[in-house]
């Protein structure tokens, strides 16, 4: 099977064999016989956060397609729900909204699954998956067992985890805990264009169903709903990362260039009555070359000098019409097409502002 034809990208040669599991225990029993052969193998959910080399990939590809969605029991206003690891993840936000659950609302219309979500730790609009995920179930390639892991223990940071970072495995299931909210409100906005597509402000809470239909079409402004109809929907959606540097780096670089504290600035003065003083409460004062913001990959591409549907001489990939900061497919385009425009993007970006951009899809098989 070519892998092209199971990843929203459309690159990629084919693979000795792809298997595709029905159930969580015939994922578990399939997996644990591919291990035990000692052949390569990788797992593919919703493919779209990867790009696979135009030579394929010789192994085995677990396919998780398992779907399903169960409501533990929950704590008051809370609930808990058990996701089957193959359920799209966007299907499982409409499921949300729909029974009034806060929490993922501001993550509608990514696409990919549920269980890929966490080992990327999506993020979008104000919202992460980090702040309601409670546990995945997992089955480790280390041990061979299928067990539970908090979400503690996943090491989850801005789209990264445990699991992306080399620990093995198969997500079966995750867990969320969700909010049900007086009046199906949102959580409060946490991203000023969310809010003003909205007409409210940050922090304002307004019905779940707006925030899902004002993501949806923030998002098919920006060319990131798959949509046959869309061109600039065949990606694997934001390739690269926005770049978390010291403060003092971010100084460096042009007063325009939108920049975001990635926590609480520690060294604003704290006031407390002295009969309530606690030498531990005191923060710590960092120098800006220990504070750390984010910047804006799109800015900085745009203003390295790459435009939007800009692509190489005789290249049939191209920078999305909508949005600089994905790499689309235009029609026939290769692997190594798509692997060198990002090169080309890493090294204007990188000569214009000295940073360099990190790819946020996970690449599989040989690239030159």
């Amino acid at each position: 099977m070519q892998l092209r034809d199971l990843t929203t990208l459309r690159v990629g040669g084919p693979a000795d064999e792809v298997l595709a599991p029905a159930d969580e225990a015939s994922l578990v029993a399939a997996t644990l016989e591919v291990w035990a052969s000692g052949e390569d193998w990788f797992v593919l959910g919703g493919g779209s956060n990867v790009v696979v080399s135009d030579e394929g990939f010789a192994g085995t590809v677990i396919r998780v397609v398992t779907r399903g969605i169960e409501a533990l029991p929950g704590n008051g206003n809370a609930v808990r729900l058990r996701v089957q690891a193959g359920e799209p993840w966007d299907a499982l936000v409409q499921f949300a909204v729909e029974n009034g659950l806060a929490g993922l609302e501001a993550l509608s219309g990514i696409p990919g699954s549920s269980g890929a979500a966490p080992i990327q730790n999506i993020g979008a609009y104000g919202q992460e998956i980090a702040s309601h995920l409670v546990a995945v179930h997992f089955l480790d390639y280390v041990t061979g067992e299928l067990g539970r892991v908090e979400a503690s223990a996943l090491d989850l940071h801005y789209r990264s985890s445990a699991i992306k970072n080399g620990r093995r495995g198969v997500v079966v299931a995750i867990e969320l805990e969700l909010a049900r909210t007086p009046g199906g409100l949102s959580e409060p906005i946490g991203y000023s264009q969310l809010a003003l597509a909205l007409g409210r402000s940050v922090g304002d809470r307004v019905p779940l169903a707006d925030v899902r239909s004002a993501v949806l079409a923030l998002r098919a402004s920006k060319g990131m709903l798959l949509d046959d109809a869309d061109p600039d929907s065949v990606s694997a959606g934001s390739f690269f990362t926005n770049p978390i540097v010291s403060e003092r780096f971010a100084g460096t670089l042009p007063l325009d260039a939108p920049r975001w504290p990635v926590s609480p600035d520690s060294s604003t003065p704290m006031v407390r009555p002295l009969d309530t003083f606690d030498p531990a409460d005191v923060p710590v004062i960092r120098s800006a070359a220990d504070r750390r913001v984010k910047l804006s990959a799109a800015w900085l591409i745009e203003h390295s000098g790459v435009t939007r549907g800009f692509r190489l001489p005789g290249s049939r990939a191209a920078v999305s019409g909508k949005h600089t900061l994905a790499i689309v497919n235009t029609g026939a385009a290769t692997a190594t097409e798509i692997a060198e425009l990002a090169r080309f993007i890493q090294s204007r970006v990188l000569s214009t502002f000295g940073v360099i951009l990190a790819p946020e899809p996970v690449f599989v098989g040989a690239f030159e």
